[in-house]
């Protein structure tokens, strides 16, 4: 199982304790993603982010849901390896 999070350089220059934003998934649970796949879009200090798959497989949950905010690190999804 890989955890999804929005990658660490987006984060960079934000100050410590702000949270993003989950604006809209793409995919559901039970889609099969490639690496790379646009997952969802978030909003980080009024900028828009793309979360893209890490790993090829099947979307095992969605852990935020749209409208729903996260701080840095925290997982978004999990994807079960299709291997």
């Amino acid at each position: 199982m890989t955890e999804v999070t929005l990658p660490d350089e987006v984060w960079q220059d934000v100050e410590p304790g702000t949270e993003a934003l989950v604006d809209e998934w793409f995919v559901k649970e039970g889609d099969v993603v490639q690496p790379g796949q646009r997952l969802a879009n978030v909003v980080l200090v009024k900028t828009n982010h793309e979360v893209e798959a890490p790993v090829a497989g099947i979307v095992e949950r969605i852990l935020v849901a749209e409208e729903s905010t996260f701080a840095r690190g925290q997982p978004l999804a999990t994807i079960k390896s299709a291997s």
